[in-house]
């Protein structure tokens, strides 16, 4: 019996799945270990084998593969423990990032924001001035050496950043996706005077065009490269002394995953690592369901996340901003709030109460968890307005306090504001269920979509307590809270039903329609280099597939629109075709005649996404059918919904639940790892996998 195993590792808990190729399903949840969440990692993978009653080295003995979401690179960025990093760049051309091609003053804010000019602030450069270096050097836009590399001068800059200390090296020079020559050799003159440096060069990490991103982009990647070695390689030592002989993966914010190996090198593209995991794992639930319009919804402990498939496929993006600086990595768009189960209820200067986005983490996590917490969190609301059950959290595994949360509910937020602690947690409750709501509706009207035409997965260990409040308004068809073998980790589910995604891409600006000869060669180079990667990954593919894509624009625009491309050797109709296809997509982004077509087409960057699918699917097994009408558990004092305030609602255990089950609210199912609150006028039933579908009369 051979396994794989997905481990997602969140601020708050660390969550674990293990399938095996005969069927057989299990999953766990640990608190994660910050600072070294590789703790809480091994902590699952301990529980996960304990689940399965068989000894930890047996069960990563037999396991084939481990896929996982870290927060590693992302969490180096948000602390600032990133690597000390030198730049090397063309003379002329070290201020580019700070300059930020005069977007760092509104890059990432909202258009409120925008608006008040005067209160923002432009980011710092990525690396000071002082661990900048200019090169002599140029290449122009056609690929051709203009200026030959001064490699003296390049040997005296990189002595210069080593005597600064710099832990690594990142490399961008003009026009070096066109011609690499120059960026390989600074690379190897840097590996004979500093063998051991982490360096970056910009043609591998970024090869588009626009001088700034591609910097940055690099830069970041040089950041984060060396922390993410450091947290895997011993992470990976520790699980070959505990018996495990298979190929560790991390997550990629692409929705695919690569070898542990060779992650640091390419490690920007990690970044939404922990992030997407829930993404793949709707895709995979949905193709059991029928569902092709997804909006996934994840709340966990610290985070909100939000994203959307469309037509079967997920809604990606190719930049991302972070800290107001613009990041080129192909990215499942997955939009975040901090509002999780463990956001912290607090009072502005003007006694205004705000929800997150701060979040109490696993340590010290709730008040309620009796572990010297202080501030009231939203679970600690959920606690003592009766949704959850003290007695039976994480299945009984933990006890929860309710008179610490009342306690720290009343000082810190129904006395200032003069209310009793059950306001004071109705206020929390409500303030959540709203901040959520408006995240989901933003990113769902905001891309163009009617929420009316798609269903709502909801997921996370706090998803699921507040899914029919923050779904309510949204008018979906129906809202799906997984609560079979997925219930709470179904992000890590959606890990171990994942499979390598590698990308390759090449700016070539050039008018459309480019001679199909032209976009052959570009695509056929593209492809050759995902094979050899996949070849390098060392693991064995079910089935290979290549997808391609363009970025195009009308003639003289800035902004491209991701056009798909036809795979095969292309003719002009298929050329003909893609035009046709960009400009209906144009419309449907930016309405009916917003096109500019006299103005011509332009291609910028061409790209090849290579999925290498993996042996092993986690299937989900059928539940057995029973009556409609369930008997529940008992009945208990809630508050579930600010209309109706107080009521007694029915609480049923999950596991008594059969197939074909329905539930009318005011009700609460408490399954071992989450709970699903039903206000009145919902009603769920439980499908054949074991989900519970709500739906609003």
């Amino acid at each position: 019996m051979a396994y794989v195993i997905g481990i997602d590792t969140g601020g708050t808990f660390t969550d674990g799945f293990v399938a095996s190729d005969s069927g057989r399903l299990a999953a766990a949840k640990s608190p994660s270990t910050p600072p070294d969440f590789s703790r809480g990692f091994l902590d699952v993978v301990d529980e996960l084998a304990r689940t399965l009653a068989i000894p930890t080295r047996e069960l990563l003995a037999r396991t084939r593969y481990i896929v996982h979401g870290t927060t590693s690179t992302l969490n180096a960025l948000v602390t600032g423990d990133v690597a000390t990093v030198g730049f090397i760049t063309t003379r002329g051309h070290a201020d580019s990032i700070t300059m930020m091609n005069l977007e760092g003053r509104y890059a990432g804010l909202d258009p409120e924001q925008i608006q008040h000019m005067a209160r923002t602030n432009k980011p710092a450069p990525l690396v000071p001035r002082e661990r900048v270096e200019e090169i002599d050097e140029r290449i122009d836009y056609k690929g051709a050496v203009v200026v030959p590399l001064d490699e003296a001068g390049v040997r005296a800059a990189v002595r210069r950043l080593l005597a600064r200390g710099v832990q690594a090296i990142a490399v961008s020079l003009l026009w070096s996706f066109r011609n690499p020559a120059h960026e390989r050799r600074v690379r190897e003159i840097v590996a004979e005077l500093a063998p051991a440096l982490y360096v970056a060069v910009s043609h591998e990490v970024s090869p588009r065009i626009r001088e700034y991103t591609r910097s940055s982009t690099t830069i970041v990647n040089t950041q984060v490269g060396p922390r993410l070695a450091a947290y895997l390689t011993p992470l990976e030592a520790d699980l070959r002394e505990r018996g495990f002989q298979g190929a560790l993966l991390v997550m990629q914010g692409s929705g695919g995953c690569v070898q542990a190996a060779d992650a640091p090198r390419h490690a920007v593209s990690t970044l939404g690592s922990v992030l997407t995991g829930g993404v793949v794992g709707c895709l995979q639930l949905a193709a059991a369901l029928g569902h092709r319009n997804i909006i996934s919804t994840d709340m966990g402990g610290t985070t909100f996340l939000v994203g959307l498939v469309v037509d079967g496929k997920p809604r990606t993006t190719t930049t991302t901003v972070l800290h107001q600086h613009q990041i080129n990595t192909p990215m499942v768009d997955v939009q975040t709030i901090g509002a999780g189960g463990g956001a912290i209820a607090w009072l502005d200067g003007g006694r205004n109460l705000r929800v997150g986005p701060r979040s109490a983490g696993a340590r010290p996590g709730p008040v309620c968890y009796g572990e010297g917490g202080t501030e009231p969190t939203v679970t600690d609301a959920d606690l003592v307005l009766g949704i959850l059950n003290p007695d039976n959290f994480l299945g009984g595994r933990k006890k929860l306090s309710k008179a610490l949360a009342e306690e720290a509910i009343r000082t810190r937020i129904a006395e200032p504001l003069g209310l009793t602690v059950e306001q004071g947690a109705a206020a929390i409750y409500a303030i959540q269920n709203a901040q959520t709501a408006d995240l989901v509706r933003k990113v769902v009207v905001s891309s163009g979509h009617d929420p009316r035409d798609f269903a709502i997965y909801s997921f996370g260990g706090a998803g699921p307590v507040h899914a029919a409040s923050y779904s309510a308004d949204m008018g979906a068809a129906e809202v799906v809270v997984p609560l079979g073998s997925t219930a709470a980790v179904f992000s890590a589910y959606g890990l171990a039903a994942s499979d390598i995604v590698l990308t390759a891409e090449a700016s070539d600006p050039a008018n459309w329609p480019v001679p199909p000869a032209q976009l052959n060669a570009v695509y056929a180079r593209l492809e050759a280099e995902l094979a050899q990667r996949l070849r390098d990954q060392g693991l064995d593919f079910a089935t290979v597939a290549y997808e391609r894509e363009a970025e195009m624009r009308y003639t003289m625009q800035m902004a491209e629109v991701t056009t798909p491309v036809p795979a095969g050797l292309l003719d002009a109709d298929q050329v003909d075709g893609v035009g046709r296809s960009f400009e209906a997509l144009y419309a449907r982004l930016y309405g009916q005649g917003s096109g500019f077509a006299d103005a011509g087409l332009q291609a910028i960057t061409y790209r090849v996404r290579a999925v290498g699918r993996l042996p092993i699917r986690p299937a989900l097994p059928e539940i057995a059918a029973g009556g409609a009408a369930p008997e529940h558990a008992g009945t208990r004092r809630v508050l579930l919904d600010l209309r109706h305030g107080w009521q007694e609602a029915r609480i049923y255990d999950y596991r008594a639940l059969k197939a074909g089950a329905r539930i009318d609210g005011p009700a609460v199912v408490e399954a071992p790892t989450t709970t699903v609150a039903l206000p009145s006028g919902c009603s769920g039933r439980v499908d054949r996998l074991g989900n519970l579908v709500l739906t609003y009369a």
